[in-house]
């Protein structure tokens, strides 16, 4: 069982989560859509400018109001003064006082008529009313409101209770002001002074309609920011359930497959998606699959190799254990060159077994480079020659010029597919035989291969067994050969080599209609650059 490591390699800076990474996607998916909603939300405490702007074109609109009413009184009677002033609150729903210049009181709509306007007593109203406040209180405390003074009516009534009142009188200007009534509703009064000075007239009312207008307006934006929550939340859960229950049997997927319970694992490749996620499901699908492969191949090639080990170790005994029993000197000495032709049978079984097991891993860690295949063969067949590796058979090559068949690889390991495909050419063809070699650029609709052929003249392989000779261990040897001079894994680490190449190694007839196999191996072709060759 493999442990439980994380390194720096496989957890780039890029995809390092840091305060996040402890939290659920499902959490981080509904975070990130009710962030969004929160931004709407924030509507909500914008409302405060919005009722501020009310109530500033309100006192600008009483400021006007109070000095076209001062100026229509300054001309009128007495009794004409109290009849418009009478007229005007009921109108407007207002109050209207007029002082002397020593602050007292004069004239009052209120006491001249019907009072136009009742301040409520919030120990009187509902506790809905009550919830209202409180949510104004809390929204004016969230933007920092300015501290607004509250409307209190003193007695006696005079001038001086009224700032904007004192203000007026001193300046000769309307002034205007906002106050909080006790059921914190707008108080809005204005005060000027009366254009021959004989007194300062003053206005307030309860503008109630503006708290009515922030509240409808605040609680609309509410139910559109709730809606909208909910329907986010709703969104975030269906994405969330689209990713990651996927995602979490995925993973479980992979755990029991880490814990050592491939073979007995499903992977759900998911092909009704087509996202990312379809994507991921079935490449851990097959990754599966090729893990499972690699399991089977791996303890067959055990069985494999026990199998094959156990032959020369029994003949290998049997002759030891005769050796203690004979007498006679020429069996004693026949005995003797069995053991040693089994010990080197052993000795070459085990180098190709070492060999084939460990072809794939350096492969995935070899680091490619351009190859000059003709280049390479060239050389071989030199040192073949020196060696007297060719045991009377003659091998010819037609060397293509220098740059054609390039590609990206390991030139140790492509060498050792040649040597092992004409180590095969050599046994197989008889005595005076000729063996050729071709290697040449081929253009396909996509890109250009190289592909090389080893041809001999000798019996060739039957249509049924064209794939089972690449199987490790495959026995069929030439006629008069002595039994065990090969290990059968040569073409099964030649097949190896090419596929990790990204290549394809096959065996087929002769073109020319004679006796003999030609094997043809193709491979990615590159430019002397290293870059793939494009079709024309």
């Amino acid at each position: 069982m493999a442990p439980d490591t994380v390194s720096q390699a496989s957890n780039p800076p890029a995809l390092r989560l840091r305060w996040t990474r402890r939290v659920s996607l499902t959490w981080r998916i509904l975070a990130v859509n009710i962030f969004a909603v929160a931004m709407l939300g924030g509507g909500l405490l914008y409302l405060d400018s919005y009722r501020e702007q009310i109530i500033q074109e309100r006192l600008e609109q009483e400021q006007q109001s109070i000095w076209l009413l001062a100026h229509a009184l300054e001309r009128l009677d007495q009794p004409d003064r109290i009849a418009m002033m009478k007229a005007v609150a009921s109108r407007y729903a207002s109050r209207v006082r007029l002082y002397d210049r020593a602050g007292a009181l004069q004239l009052d709509s209120f006491a001249l008529g019907r009072p136009t306007y009742t301040l409520r007593d919030p120990a009187d109203e509902p506790w809905q009313r009550h919830a209202a406040r409180l949510l104004d209180e809390g929204f004016d405390g969230l933007v920092n409101a300015q501290k607004v003074d509250a409307y209190v009516e003193r007695r006696p009534d005079r001038l001086e209770n009224w700032s904007e009142a004192v203000a007026a009188r001193d300046s000769g200007a309307a002034h205007a002001r906002m106050r909080y009534a006790r059921d914190r509703t707008p108080m809005i009064s204005a005060a000027i002074a009366l254009p021959q000075g004989s007194g300062v007239l003053f206005t307030s009312y309860n503008a109630r309609d503006i708290t009515r207008i922030v509240r409808a307006e605040r609680f609309n934006l509410a139910l559109i920011v709730l809606a909208t929550a909910l329907v986010s939340v709703l969104f975030s859960l269906f994405l969330a359930r689209t990713i990651v229950q996927p995602l979490r049997r995925l993973a479980s997927a992979a755990v029991r497959v880490r814990l050592g319970r491939a073979r007995e694992v499903v992977v759900p490749r998911l092909p009704s998606r087509g996202d990312e996620i379809g994507l991921l499901a079935r490449s851990l699908s097959d990754m599966s699959l090729a893990l499972r492969q690699k399991i089977d191949a791996t303890e067959a090639f055990a069985a494999d190799v026990s199998h094959e080990l156990k032959n020369p170790l029994a003949s290998l005994r049997s002759a030891l254990e005769g050796l203690g029993s004979v007498k006679d000197e020429g069996l004693r000495a026949q005995l003797f060159d069995i053991a040693c032709s089994d010990v080197r049978r052993l000795d070459r079984l085990i180098t190709d077994i070492s060999e084939a097991s460990r072809v794939d891993a350096q492969l995935t860690r070899t680091r490619f480079e351009p190859v000059d295949l003709g280049e390479m063969i060239e050389n071989l067949l030199d040192l073949r020659r020196a060696r007297g590796l060719n045991h009377g058979r003659e091998i010819v090559f037609a060397r293509p010029r220098r740059g054609v068949a390039v590609v990206m690889g390991e030139g140790t390991r492509l060498e050792r597919v040649i040597s092992n495909l004409l180590d095969n050419a050599v046994s197989f063809s008889p005595p005076g035989g000729l063996v050729r070699i071709e290697a040449t650029q081929v253009r396909g609709p996509e890109r250009s291969r190289v592909l090389v052929r080893v041809i001999d003249e000798g019996p060739g392989v039957e249509p049924s067994e064209r794939e089972e000779i690449f199987r490790r261990f495959h026995s069929a040897r030439p006629e008069g050969e002595a039994f065990g001079q090969h290990s059968g894994l040569g073409l099964a680490i030649a097949r190896t080599i090419i596929e990790g190449h990204h290549g394809a190694i096959s065996v087929d007839d002769r073109d020319d209609g004679n006796t003999g196999a030609c094997f043809e191996i193709r491979l990615p072709g590159i430019d002397q650059e290293g870059l793939p060759i494009s079709p024309a």
